[in-house]
């Protein structure tokens, strides 16, 4: 460790951060507007800082120097000196430690302290003020590190689109009530690699996991003071640094080595990230980082009153991605987690905030084009979440070819319908053939429609069939925060219930939304918990909740949450086994050509199809439809031989009351076999057997699937 006679070299503007080269490393910081950048180096135990060292050079905008002595594992942090004229947007404070942007690792965990805010606190919050506290005492502390890692022959799945099944989960919450894992490794990377989890994930079928926000990220002061934690993580203060807390020996390597196992079962990484604002809050909050490297470059500001920020997010602040450095630094971070740390995609959070030029959203932003023509990003998964809290931030569909987006409107479709709203019969149609109405301009495929009933924020699957208002007591906020409006239904009794009949009904529609989420064009994102039956106690917010409201609790999953995994199992199963439920094209109701049956066939229950008088009845709650198998033009192998597929029947009875159904004579030489009936104790697998004009009931709030065989092989009907 250095103590002394530091050598200093000019070093290198390029690449930005500390760089450890096998000799020494580099230090390099953009700051447009710095008078003077000093480098501290810190013992090993981040408490005691040896050495200020001012960065000899200034090239480019680019503070830099080389030391030749510092080897990884050297714990560092910027002190930045300029104006600090609040009201010209500049807050330069030397007195307080920075994090370096570009740092690859951190070292501790923020503690919240006055000292961390560049005015005086205590002089009735006013951010004109100047405050000449350390704040490093309280501050995590940057890391060199060797990003040295043996990836063997690591293939990344490349699995496509529309063959995809997102599962979205939490590194800590997966794990940290685990039976199977030791108690020091839940909660973590290394938790999540043991085989009892990879296991699991690949037995259950999906085909990526989407972690919710791995970059380090900080508390909320006012969350620290409840004796609350961030537990999503939408709050970041590094964008290359994994999150402390999710790794048990601080190594690198134990994502790394995640993304190898994962990679090895089929399985690929799609992170959720947040580059559209920062844990530094508006202009009250705390000099962590950019703000005080350079707040005018690094933050959207106010024309005229650069004192306060523009927010787009509700968060008090929004990245300036207009500057150039300050793109360089998200494109940089995302390059550097796919080609360093081998992921396979990004789900970006308020994607509408880094797609805005001025005020409006831009589909040709800076940020698209550059990530549209990038040669490395253009080719994983990009997944927008197609909104933001500004004005105009609702922009769902209009993301460029090339991304998905989450489909707010899928979801809330599906709840209503299978709540039993009326009026929605073709706006469900809509949405679970892709949603072509949204997403069928540019090129664009099915897959753009990611669909989802739950995701994290929100009720949980059994919550949404368990409570009719939110109950987030546990929040501290006096139950104001998250939605009101869930489209949810208690089945007639409000939170858990031992009510045989509520049970019962409550069980089918979670089998109903799976169903219909799994069998639907576009690609399917399913909740971690759903299929066990995982609840949060009716919190539909349980942001702050690093508890077990939001763990998995795996010694708490009955007989009914066992079984409704192997019914999820089968369902993906089912759509992995059939191209028919995951085409590349959307429908148009054509006749495939060489056949006399059309792509997708609308069905009334009596067998025959629908009219467009059928399509006006406001009151119905049944929808039915046939999907013809053969290949055509539709199913084609990467070769582009045919890949014809079987043909299915699907039925969703949302009334309360049967429906009588006649099945279709399509031909002499087939018959009907009965797959799907959740209103079944066996749902799936019924090996029933009926022939064409046959009438099947379809019991009360039941989603039905049938498929097509050979005649030869019926047994009897």
């Amino acid at each position: 460790m250095i103590t002394k006679s530091v050598r200093v070299w000019p070093g290198e503007p390029y690449p930005l951060g500390a760089t450890w080269d096998g000799k020494g490393a580099n230090f390099a910081l953009f700051s447009q507007n710095a008078e003077k950048v000093e480098l501290c180096l810190f013992d090993e135990a981040g408490e005691a800082e040896l050495e200020r060292i001012q960065l000899p050079e200034y090239t480019d905008e680019v503070w830099h120097g080389y030391l030749p002595d510092v080897r990884p594992g050297q714990l560092y942090g910027y002190r930045v000196y300029g104006p600090y004229e609040p009201k010209l947007g500049h807050r330069f404070n030397a007195h307080k430690l920075l994090l370096d942007p570009y740092a690859k690792a951190l070292y501790g965990t923020l503690q919240w302290d006055d000292a961390h805010f560049a005015y005086s606190v205590g002089d009735k919050r006013d951010d004109l003020s100047f405050d000449k506290r350390d704040n490093a005492r309280w501050m995590p502390k940057c890391r060199v590190v060797d990003t040295a890692f043996t990836w063997g022959d690591d293939r990344p799945p490349r699995t496509e689109w529309h063959a995809s099944i997102i599962y979205e989960m939490h590194v800590r919450g997966f794990t940290m009530l685990h039976p199977e894992l030791p108690e020091e490794m839940r909660g973590s990377f290394a938790g999540l690699s043991t085989p009892q989890v990879i296991q699991y994930l690949a037995a259950l079928g999906i085909t990526a996991v989407e972690l919710l926000p791995i970059y380090a990220f900080a508390d909320e002061r006012n969350l620290f003071e409840k004796g609350l934690r961030n537990y999503w993580g939408y709050n970041p203060i590094s964008f290359f640094a994994p999150e402390p807390r999710y790794l048990r020996s601080g190594a690198l390597g134990e994502f790394k080595t995640l993304v190898q196992l994962l990679h090895d079962a089929g399985i690929e990484v799609i992170l959720d990230v947040v580059y559209n604002h920062t844990a530094e809050g508006n202009h009250m909050g705390p000099t962590l980082s950019f703000r005080g490297i350079d707040n005018v470059s690094y933050y959207r500001l106010i024309p005229g009153d650069e004192r306060h920020y523009v927010d787009f997010t509700g968060t008090g602040n929004a990245l300036n991605l207009h500057h150039p450095r300050v793109l360089q630094l998200v494109m940089d971070s995302l390059r550097y987690w796919v080609e360093e740390m081998h992921v396979d995609g990004f789900r970006f959070d308020l994607a509408v905030t880094v797609a805005r030029e001025r005020k409006a959203f831009d589909s040709h932003s800076g940020f698209l084009d550059a990530v549209r023509q990038d040669p490395v990003l253009s080719r994983v998964k990009l997944i927008a979440e197609p909104w933001d809290v500004g004005e105009g931030g609702y922009q769902l569909g209009s993301f460029p070819a090339g991304w998905a987006e989450w489909n707010d409107r899928y979801r809330d479709t599906a709840r209503r319908f299978w709540k039993g709203d009326d009026r929605l019969v073709g706006e469900l149609a809509s949405r679970i053939t892709g949603s072509s109405d949204i997403f069928e301009n540019r090129g664009r495929r099915p897959w753009a429609s990611i669909n989802f009933i739950t995701a994290h924020d929100g009720f949980t699957l059994h919550d949404l069939m368990s409570y009719n208002q939110k109950h987030n007591e546990a929040n501290l906020e006096d139950n104001r925060d998250g939605a009101d409006n869930n489209h949810s239904w208690n089945a007639g009794i409000e939170g858990p219930s031992d009510d045989p009949a509520v049970n019962r009904l409550r069980l089918q529609q979670k089998r109903n939304l799976l169903s219909t989420l799994l069998l639907s064009q576009g690609v399917p994102m399913l909740l971690a918990g759903d299929e066990l039956g995982r609840t949060q106690k009716g919190n539909n917010n349980a942001y702050c909740q690093d508890n077990e409201i939001s763990w998995v609790n795996w010694n708490d999953i009955d007989q009914e949450g066992w079984k409704l995994l192997r019914f999820v199992q089968s369902l993906i199963r089912l759509r992995r086994e059939h191209i028919v439920f995951h085409r590349d094209r959307f429908f148009h109701g054509r006749l495939i050509p060489g056949t006399e049956l059309c792509d997708i066939t609308w069905l009334r229950q009596d067998g025959q199809e629908q009219t467009e008088a059928d399509w006006k009845t406001a009151s119905t709650r049944f929808v039915s439809f046939l999907l013809c198998g053969e290949a055509g033009n539709h199913f084609l192998t990467a070769l582009g031989e045919p890949q014809p597929d079987d043909t299915f029947v699907v039925i969703m009875n949302a009334h309360d009351e049967e429906v009588p159904y006649t099945l279709q004579a399509l031909s002499s030489k087939n018959h009907w076999e009965l797959l799907i009936d959740t209103s079944l104790e066996n749902a799936i697998g019924t090996d029933q057997r009926f022939a064409g004009g046959d009438v099947y009931t379809v019991k009360p709030r039941s989603f039905v699937l049938w498929v097509q065989r050979e005649q030869s092989n019926a047994t009897g009907t």
